[in-house]
């Protein structure tokens, strides 16, 4: 019975991206606390390794999280660069009410440099903040706005608006 359960708590921290013995009390993985710290040759060595890219953390502060929430709060472009290559989900949500997207901590955290790499590697943005997919509203994450005006400048590029860019004037 003892071993029929170790088996089974095994089989279900697997499934959560790694082994029972490598889960701290946030439930974050190894591949969690090196994409958190910014530690890209960790994070390619636990990828090398067969980590899930996509493991979501199960402890009760950041339930979901991804190794790419984590990179995008702690600003780290390379690593969250390494993960989308890898094949990360750019709009993982988190587990909860607002279910966040690495896009929302960006935002959240306000680094305008994190914000832009999202937006430019494809993270959904509605065209309208009402849009009932996308949470929370903008007085709740106003970094947001950087978001949005990327977004209209990218696609402005996108439509020909490269003119107005140029220095011929």
């Amino acid at each position: 019975m003892v071993q029929l359960r170790s088996s089974l708590s095994m089989t279900r921290a697997r499934a959560r991206g790694g082994d029972s013995d490598d889960a701290d009390d946030r439930g974050w993985n190894q591949l969690h606390v090196a994409a958190r710290k910014g530690n890209l040759k960790e994070v390619r060595r636990l990828l090398n390794e067969g980590m899930d890219v996509n493991a979501p953390a199960w402890g009760p502060k950041s339930p979901g999280a991804t190794p790419l929430h984590l990179a995008a709060q702690g600003g780290h472009v390379k690593i969250m660069d390494e993960l989308l290559e890898r094949g990360a989900n750019i709009d993982a949500r988190t587990k909860g009410a607002c279910g966040w997207t690495p896009l929302h901590i960006a935002a959240k955290e306000r680094n305008k440099r994190v914000v832009r790499f999202l937006v430019e590697n494809g993270a959904f943005l509605p065209p309208d903040l009402n849009d009932h997919r996308f949470n929370p509203p903008l007085h709740y994450c106003s970094g947001l706005e950087w978001a949005y005006e990327m977004k209209r400048m990218q696609d402005e590029s996108d439509s020909g608006g490269e003119a107005s860019f140029s220095s011929s004037n």
